[in-house]
């Protein structure tokens, strides 16, 4: 039995989630709100001691990280591989990969973290704010939090954050030049790991960061309208919830626009 740890509006949950529809196994959702800080729960923390989302346990042993877990799966069900054979191919998907966890998922973080977490977190005291954040394992992470608990969108990290995502789409754009997918004419795990960022900036109406770019457009297209990314992530996404981030992110837009 695969289960999943998991929140509808995490990239990093959202790509294992595409995966595991790509690979059309089945599995068992626990749905951990990272609003109310669910994941630094003492019982999640020992599933999970850095207390982030995706944890999957496979019959009883737990992977986390979401690259290594969409590693793990393609390795532990190979029916249907989404690993280059060719070795070089497989470097350059991992070095895709390492860009997206280092890079493109914390600046992800900066620019959702004041529109979704920071309201949330606004409801509690000081006092409980506070005492939430010292839960957080690892200190850069604890600290970037309270400057955009404090600051919002005007906490620097968001500047650096929509300098990475702009950084990114243009090096996409040259190297989707000819090919369809990132690495040629198949899917790969670099675009399954890449595509829930995506998800943000439509959600929020934020897709002038790449209008310029046809082959991201048409890329990230194509995966808007592949059936695993309308079970894995869109069908999570209510109405309500996808009117509440346009609205929002429309309100915030000249601000994210003024940063590129």
């Amino acid at each position: 039995m695969i289960e999943l740890y998991t929140h509808p509006m995490s990239p990093c949950a959202q790509k294992v989630r595409i995966l595991l529809a790509e690979k059309g196994l089945d599995w068992q959702a626990h749905h951990i709100d990272l609003t109310q800080k669910e994941n630094l729960k003492p019982e999640y923390l020992k599933l999970n001691p850095l207390g982030v989302v995706p944890t999957l346990v496979d019959d009883g042993k737990v992977v986390i990280e979401s690259s290594i877990i969409c590693e793990y799966l393609d390795e532990a069900y190979p029916q249907k591989t989404f690993r280059p054979k060719d070795a070089y191919e497989v470097s350059k998907m991992r070095f895709w990969m390492k860009h997206i966890d280092n890079k493109l998922h914390p600046s992800c973080g900066a620019i959702q973290w004041p529109m979704i977490m920071r309201p949330a977190m606004l409801e509690h005291s000081a006092e409980e704010r506070a005492a939430l954040l010292e839960k957080i394992p690892e200190k850069p992470r604890r600290e970037r939090q309270r400057r955009l608990i404090e600051m919002g969108l005007d906490a620097p990290d968001v500047t650096d954050a929509v300098k990475t995502y702009r950084k990114t789409i243009l090096d996409m754009e040259k190297n989707l030049e000819g090919h369809e997918w990132l690495l040629g004419n198949a899917v790969t795990l670099a675009d399954i790991c890449l595509i829930p960022y995506f998800q943000t900036l439509f959600q929020f109406e934020w897709t002038g960061i790449y209008e310029d770019c046809p082959n991201v457009q048409r890329w990230t297209q194509k995966w808007f309208d592949r059936a695993s990314f309308v079970e894995a992530v869109r069908q999570d996404f209510s109405a309500k919830i996808m009117e509440d981030c346009k609205r929002d992110g429309r309100a915030a837009w000249p601000k994210i626009n003024a940063y590129l």
